[in-house]
Formats: structure tokens, C-alpha cells, sequence
């Protein structure tokens, strides 16, 4: 297969994860629900954040679902009105809180520029919001460098629906099979496969372990760095 495009995930893909996000749920738990900080570990061990670790478990809600699922867990009583509010202040809050945590997991720029030299098209899929996405990517100075940027809140369902797959089809105009799709995470690859993508690629960089992945996944690799070498030999 002739490959054209190639899709990110973006948390524990592009950036390093544990270390942006960790803190920053535990601020925002304190800061907007007035919890301490072992309660606020406490709630976000409801969603998959290993306390004793201090990481969050591959698959979990905490590591690939949306922010409005998170919100839906911590705020179980909050009205529609409520939880869009809380979900506004957190990606606000994100801007500021975030942005000296963010660690790439490799030289980005080469790394997208090389795909892009090749006429390839290049974006990111993410069940984080578009607010908040592009923001980060902004912050890395990386945004010029995609060609899609999909976030949880511009499609109709998020991963692993395949939307974001069936989006970034028509959005570049390359055909399903023509594109890969890498990630982190069981729902990444989920996400490969019902959108009908050509190549599902998983990585190590993030949450998932290659016990989670290596079985559904076409390849699994220690981390995007790996990839220029690995297509270069099919």
C-alpha cells in the first residue's frame, strides 16, 4: 500500500502525558471543587489515575476519553449548564496551566517536516478539545505543520468512532485506506480500525503497555521517533 497521510493522537503520541495533565486535573479538581489534594487524586482514581504510580492506566477514561466525560464523572450531579461552564474553565485554564508542562516526545518539527517533504498529509486527532489542542500545538510551535487538526468537539462522536478517520478523509481528499493512524491508547487503534484506515500504528511513549496494544495493532513501536525508519523499510 501507497500511504499519503498520516494521523497523530496527541497525548502520549506527540507529548509526553502523566506530566502535563496529572497535574493539571489536580489543580483544576482543587481550584473548582474546592477538594484537597487527596481527594482530588482520590476522584481522579475514579477515572483511571493510579495513586500509588502516579500514572494513569492505558484505556482508562482519565487517558483517552473527553474532557466532557471527565466532568460528567467528577460533577455526577451538575446540570448541562454546569458541566459546560466547568469544561469552558478547564480549557481556559488549560492555556496558562499546561503550557510549561508540555513535552514533546521527540523532535516534532523534523519529524512532521520529513512527512511532509515526502507530499504527505499530516494532522492530529484527539479526544481532547479543539481549544486546548490548538493551543498546545501553538505553544510547540507546530502548528503550520498540520494539515487537520480534529478535536472531540468537531465531530459527531469521538474516538473510537472512526469519524475522526472518515473527517481527516475528506478534510485532505486522501482515501481511507491511504492513511495511518497512530496512537497511544486501545481506542486510538479502535479508532483505525472502524474509520477503515490503512495502517493502524501503536506506540509506547504513552499510557498503553505492549501487552494492551501489540495484539490489535499492525505494528507497535517504542515511540514516533521510530517511524521515519520503520516506513522507510516497507
Amino acid at each position: 500500500m501507497n500511504y499519503r497521510a498520516i494521523l497523530f493522537d496527541k497525548d502520549g503520541t506527540l507529548i509526553e502525558s502523566e506530566g502535563a495533565w496529572v497535574p493539571f486535573y489536580r489543580q483544576q479538581l482543587m481550584r473548582l471543587k474546592g477538594v484537597s489534594e487527596a481527594d482530588a487524586d482520590q476522584l481522579m482514581s475514579l477515572t483511571g489515575y493510579e495513586i500509588a504510580t502516579g500514572r494513569m492506566k492505558g484505556g482508562s477514561i482519565i487517558a483517552g476519553g473527553t474532557t466532557r466525560q471527565l466532568v460528567a464523572h467528577w460533577w455526577p450531579g451538575a446540570s448541562e449548564t454546569e458541566r459546560h461552564n466547568i469544561m469552558a474553565a478547564m480549557d481556559q485554564a488549560a492555556h496558562g496551566d499546561v503550557k510549561m508542562d508540555l513535552s514533546p516526545i521527540t523532535d516534532l518539527k523534523n519529524l512532521l517536516q520529513s512527512f511532509r517533504s515526502r507530499g504527505w498529509h499530516t494532522g492530529i486527532a484527539t479526544n481532547d478539545s479543539i481549544v486546548s489542542t490548538r493551543r498546545q500545538i501553538a505553544d510547540l510551535g507546530i502548528a503550520e505543520l498540520f494539515d487537520a487538526v480534529i478535536a472531540s468537539d468537531t465531530v459527531e462522536v469521538p474516538k473510537p468512532s472512526g469519524d475522526m478517520i472518515r473527517k481527516f478523509s475528506l478534510m485532505t481528499g486522501v482515501a481511507l485506506q491511504e492513511i495511518i493512524m497512530v496512537g497511544d491508547n486501545f481506542h486510538d487503534i479502535e479508532e483505525a480500525r472502524r474509520g477503515g484506515a490503512g495502517l493502524a500504528v501503536a506506540v509506547l511513549s504513552g499510557n498503553g503497555t505492549e501487552a494492551d496494544l501489540a495484539h490489535i495493532a499492525d505494528v507497535t513501536l517504542p515511540s514516533i521517533a521510530h517511524l521515519p525508519e520503520y516506513l522507510g523499510h516497507r
